[in-house]
């Protein structure tokens, strides 16, 4: 393999991003101008000055802060981050969203993703006619297979992005860090490392490294660890320059006052957050060691996410497994469709109870098929 590594000194983004938006004259926000001075009466942004029909819930007639500063404190100082290497998402598809904004030009440049993983990163990339590059992980493990990504993102024109899902999802299983660093290294474009899982992995975050590596972004997030995926937070941790493009073009207040300050109140109650991820954890253990012993489970692959893959038999066709879930009121996810995950199903760690019934019930199933 070519051992040249990209000489970083030299890293120029501003080559990578689109002409249109190194051009754009981004939108200024009443709220940018002037952030909530304390005692001020505020007539500038066209809010109702007399409030909200919620009299006991007042401030929903202000906009919500947009840059969302108080939230990013509390996550700079969790993560040890400085928050101007923060970016805050409705959710992390818009981050996936403004990633394409920002350095993909419209049927002139390519992203690589490495299925089976999250479908968003083809969704999005096609939403704004980028030319998706599939170069699958290795069978049976689902790593990457570096000599094939090395020979394309070398021998091919325009490669701007890269995405990779560790833990990766749908598999559960961590990406090697030498091997994420050698693409990091190598790739003259962004990496983007999607981390929403890293939580429950033993595998440590690439977010204390951000300094290293100019050309990576890292998507975390507050829907899985943190229980808190009806609120919509995607986090994005990048460089500083990065980051200033991210707040230049994304929509103005992206995140609601409610949400903010709910997340707020979460990330005060760590306590209970490492309580729940140790039971996460536990009760993943015990799905696992569970479902090994049940006849028509072929295979179940190693997780460091909050959920399990697993593979039914052959003559045993997940899909009717799927289905008979749904009638015992269990709705899991069935992966079978995407490639290299044939007779494959999802399976999201639950309460014990919940899981419980779920073991029960397969095992029933299996019963019942082997009767047959």
């Amino acid at each position: 393999m070519n051992n040249n590594n990209k000489d970083f000194s030299n890293f120029d983004l501003s080559s990578l991003i689109r002409d249109n938006i190194l051009k754009l004259d981004p939108y200024i926000s009443a709220r940018i101008e002037h952030d909530k001075e304390k005692n001020s009466i505020f007539l500038d942004a066209n809010e109702n000055s007399f409030g909200s029909p919620l009299s006991f819930l007042n401030s929903y007639n202000r906009y919500p802060d947009p840059l969302q500063k108080e939230l990013k404190e509390k996550i700079s100082n969790l993560k040890n981050i400085s928050t101007s290497k923060i970016f805050l998402g409705n959710g992390s598809d818009e981050i996936i969203d403004l990633i394409y904004r920002i350095f993909s030009r419209p049927e002139i440049d390519h992203a690589i993703i490495f299925p089976p993983t999250y479908g968003m990163y083809e969704v999005s990339g096609k939403i704004h006619g980028v030319d998706i590059i599939k170069i699958s992980l290795t069978e049976h493990k689902y790593q990457l297979n570096l000599e094939k990504i090395e020979k394309f993102i070398f021998s091919t024109k325009n490669n701007k992005i890269i995405f990779i899902c560790s833990p990766n999802n749908p598999t559960g299983n961590d990406i090697k860090k030498k091997d994420i660093e050698y693409i990091i290294k190598k790739f003259t474009g962004i990496v983007v490392l999607d981390e929403a899982y890293i939580d429950f992995s033993n595998q440590k975050s690439f977010s204390m490294e951000i300094d290293k590596y100019p050309n990576l972004i890292i998507i975390q997030t507050l829907s899985k660890s943190w229980g808190l995926a009806g609120l919509r937070i995607g986090i994005a941790i990048a460089s500083e320059d990065i980051i200033q493009w991210m707040n230049k073009i994304k929509h103005p207040y992206n995140i609601s006052i409610q949400s903010q300050k709910i997340a707020i109140k979460a990330l005060e109650n760590k306590d209970l957050f490492f309580y729940h991820l140790k039971n996460i954890l536990l009760e993943r253990k015990y799905i696992e060691e569970s479902l090994k012993k049940i006849s028509i489970i072929q295979k179940v692959y190693p997780s460091s996410a909050n959920f399990l893959l697993i593979k039914t038999k052959i003559n045993f066709c997940s899909k009717h497994l799927y289905q008979y879930l749904i009638k015992k009121k269990i709705i899991i996810r069935d992966r079978s469709k995407i490639i290299m995950c044939n007779n494959c199903l999802r399976i999201t760690v639950g309460t014990h109870e919940e899981n419980e019934y779920l073991i029960d019930q397969i095992k029933k199933y299996s019963i019942q098929k082997i009767k047959m």
